[in-house]
């Protein structure tokens, strides 16, 4: 369907996200969720097969382009966790509590001692699949550090704990378009650009 693409994620801040940065290309997203399209078991060691995997089911069952977003933060303190498995920090019975995940990063920091340093990244890999099972990625990443406690309304997931390098603002307190210009999706974006359009 010339125009259209496939957002391959459940996830509605980052369909939000992927949506305005696809924006100034004249392409018509539309969300795996408003497709039916259920979300694939991720079983995936890295954030780039994950990613590939989102894709390439998305694809599959609409027969259109898809773009899939595998990210997480990586904390240097805990080596790397929670990392791939971001999202499962946040898991309960009753769906994702992202609250309840920035407290668990906190007190596995917090329980290494007091020397225990709040270095930390967002990483994304932007997958690209076309319905013939080609697929291109793209990795990005933006460096920063944890704060304590939790700071700001605008975003989601850990945003409200991460303060990029040369901010004093967490991603929850920094607009929309402060955070594309940054952002660890939006140079994923950036090398998708380049190498896509």
């Amino acid at each position: 369907m010339p125009g259209k693409l496939v957002i391959a994620s459940h996830n509605e801040g980052k369909v939000r996200e992927i949506r305005a940065l696809l924006e100034p290309y004249g392409i018509e997203p539309v969300s795996a969720a408003s497709l039916d399209i259920p979300e694939p078991a991720e079983t995936g060691t890295s954030f780039a097969a994950n990613s590939e995997l989102k894709a390439r089911f998305s694809a599959d069952l609409s027969g259109m382009v898809a773009l899939a977003d595998d990210s997480g933060l990586c904390v240097d303190a805990l080596n790397g966790e929670p990392g791939v498995y971001t999202a499962d920090w946040a898991e309960t019975p009753n769906g994702r509590d992202w609250a309840l995940a920035m407290q668990k990063v906190e007190d596995a920091i917090q329980a290494k001692g007091p020397d225990a340093g709040r270095d930390a990244r967002f990483v994304s890999v932007l997958s690209l699949c076309w319905p013939d099972g080609h697929v291109e990625s793209f990795e990005g990443r933006a460096e920063g550090s944890l704060a304590w406690p939790p700071r700001g309304k605008i975003g989601f997931g850990f945003d409200p704990v991460f303060v990029p390098h040369g901010h004093d603002r967490t991603y929850a307190e920094l607009s929309a378009e402060e955070k594309h210009a940054i952002s660890h999706r939006a140079e994923a974006f950036a090398k998708l650009v380049a190498a896509v359009f």
